[in-house]
Parts: structure tokens; C-alpha cells; sequence
């Protein structure tokens, strides 16, 4: 009797068992959510969504393809590690770009479709490496004045020519307005710079504020070696992190780039670029933006960190 009982039982509990086999499309999870098995998204796990990288840069592509005017013309990955910023290099057609914090002080020259033309070694090294501009001599300018810490006391920018990359003079300097190493107060936290260029013998810097305030200082310190405390010129009110900056050779018009967005400033004079109301232009999709510079007039190239190189046709 009892052995019967135990088939009996045995056999229920395998057509339950049977009758309950998930749905391979979709589940209803007990908080009413509903889980889509998507082979390009990866696995869910407790009602949320572990993303895998391949439907990460699948939405990215196709986010990026509907951005107006923009078009990827290369990638540069295995050739640059982490591109943080671009510069027209020494030899025509060609750009300069480098990787950022803890890569080799190295610069890569790029065509306009991201392939390598060759390298430069510096004799300097990589702190971090966050931007990238020349002046009308033929000197070039690096920023290693990353900080995302807002704690650093050894803030640089090295100078030299690509014809003698081993020969790298110095500019050193220090904020006038930091006097905590970093700021107590979070929303102070706005000393780290990732953007620079040159004009009219000094070299800007636009801070990339990690506070509250969508604030870019603008900087600037002269160009030639030594030790110096910047000049604070103005503020900017710009709703995003810079992560780059680029003038038009005809010095009409200044970019900001930011994080999947930039913000154009215009003017008939440098002072009046930094006293113009941003317009902003929105990338959102594009990646991590972090390198721009002015193939012509109205095209830019960008580079993200994640190694994508892309043309872009101003809208105005």
C-alpha cells in the first residue's frame, strides 16, 4: 500500500513539474515585471536587465547613425589606447591624438580617417594626458593637468616640436582660486581640466566642473616655460563636462566638446567668443566623446575613448 501511495505521488509531482517549464520568450517574475530574453542584451537576473556588451555597442551604433551630420569614418581601436583629445599635427591632412591617464607619453598621428601615419615618443611622461594644441609657430602643447581628484599639486604643460619630441620644456602652474587640495565641499570640486589651447601667446583652459554648478572656468597662462598661477578670465555657463576644445583657424569660432554633446561659442574676437552665449548641440549616442578638432570650416572630427572616429558637419 505504501509503495503504491509513493508511484502515485512520484507521478503528480512529475506532471507539475512538467506542466510549470518557463516560457523561453518571457517570464512574470512575482513584483509583475516581465523579463524579454533578448540573445544581443545578455541574461536577466531578479527582474533586471545585465546588459552585454555586444547590445551596448549595437544601441550605440545605431543611436550614433541618428545624429544629423555625423558619420563614423574610422575607428581607432588598437591604434590609440583611450583617445583624450585632438590637434592638427606637423605633416598636412594629418591629426595629432594620445591616450590619457597611465599610457605611454606617446603621440599618434592619425590620417582623416583614423589610421596611423606614425608616433611620437616625448621625453616627458604621462600623469594624465588630457589635451592637446599648437601655436602659429610650430610649438605644441601638451595638458597633463587631469585631475579628477581635484588634489593635484604638479599641474603641467609640456611644449615642444615634433622635430625634437626628446627636447620637452615645461609651463607649470597652479590655480589662483584652490586652496584645499581637493575642496571639502564637493560643489567646489571644479579643477580639473581636460581641455586647452593656444592663442595669443598663452594657453586656455577650460575646466571640466565635477560640482554643482555647470560652471567652465576659463584659464589661461603664457606660453613660454617657467612657473606661474593662472589667470582666472571668466566663466562659462555650460550645462556638461568639457572634455575638449578646438578654434576654427579663422579664430571666428570656439567648441567645446563635452560628453555626447558640444557647445559652440561665436564671435569677431576672442573677447567676444568668451563673453557668447553657448549653443549647445546634443551627440547623445555618439560614446564618450573626448577629442575634437576642425578639419574645415564647418567639420569636425571626434574621437571617444572607446575608439570610434567620426566626421562632423556643424548644423550652424
Amino acid at each position: 500500500m505504501k509503495s503504491s501511495l509513493f508511484l502515485l505521488l512520484a507521478a503528480s509531482l512529475s506532471a507539475a513539474c512538467s506542466q510549470a517549464q518557463p516560457d523561453q520568450t518571457a517570464t512574470t517574475p512575482t513584483d509583475g515585471t516581465t523579463q524579454q530574453q533578448d540573445p544581443d542584451q545578455g541574461q536577466q537576473t531578479g527582474g533586471k536587465k545585465k546588459k552585454g556588451k555586444g547590445g551596448d555597442r549595437r544601441k550605440d551604433k545605431d543611436a550614433a547613425a541618428q545624429i544629423q551630420g555625423l558619420r563614423q569614418v574610422g575607428s581607432l581601436k588598437g591604434v590609440v589606447p583611450e583617445s583624450s583629445g585632438l590637434c592638427p599635427a606637423d605633416q598636412p591632412g594629418t591629426y595629432f591624438s594620445f591616450g590619457d591617464e597611465g599610457n605611454d607619453a606617446t603621440l599618434y598621428r592619425l590620417s582623416a580617417t583614423g589610421q596611423l601615419r606614425g608616433t611620437l615618443s616625448l621625453g616627458t611622461t604621462n600623469s594624465d594626458w588630457e589635451s592637446l594644441s599648437r601655436d602659429d609657430r610650430g610649438n605644441y602643447f601638451v595638458g597633463d593637468c587631469g585631475n579628477n581628484e581635484n588634489d593635484r599639486r604638479n599641474l603641467v604643460i609640456h611644449r615642444f616640436r615634433p622635430e625634437q619630441p626628446r627636447q620637452v620644456a615645461d609651463i607649470k602652474f597652479k590655480y589662483p582660486d584652490q586652496t584645499e587640495f581637493p575642496p571639502e565641499k564637493k560643489k567646489a570640486r571644479n579643477f580639473d581640466c581636460e581641455a586647452s589651447l593656444w592663442h595669443g601667446g598663452k594657453v586656455w583652459l577650460f575646466s571640466k566642473d565635477r560640482g554643482a554648478d555647470a560652471t567652465s572656468k576659463v584659464y589661461s597662462v603664457p606660453d613660454q616655460p617657467g612657473s606661474y598661477t593662472a589667470q582666472l578670465v571668466t566663466k562659462l555657463a555650460i550645462p556638461g563636462q568639457v572634455t575638449d576644445a578646438a578654434l576654427r583657424p579663422d579664430g571666428h569660432r570656439l567648441v567645446l566638446l563635452g560628453r555626447g554633446e558640444l557647445f559652440v561659442l561665436d564671435g569677431n574676437s576672442w573677447e567676444e567668443i568668451i563673453k557668447a552665449t553657448p549653443r549647445q548641440v546634443s551627440l547623445a549616442g555618439a560614446g564618450q566623446t573626448e577629442g575634437a578638432v576642425f578639419k574645415d570650416a564647418n567639420t569636425l572630427l571626434i574621437s571617444t575613448e572607446q575608439g570610434s572616429f567620426y566626421e562632423f558637419k556643424l548644423p550652424f
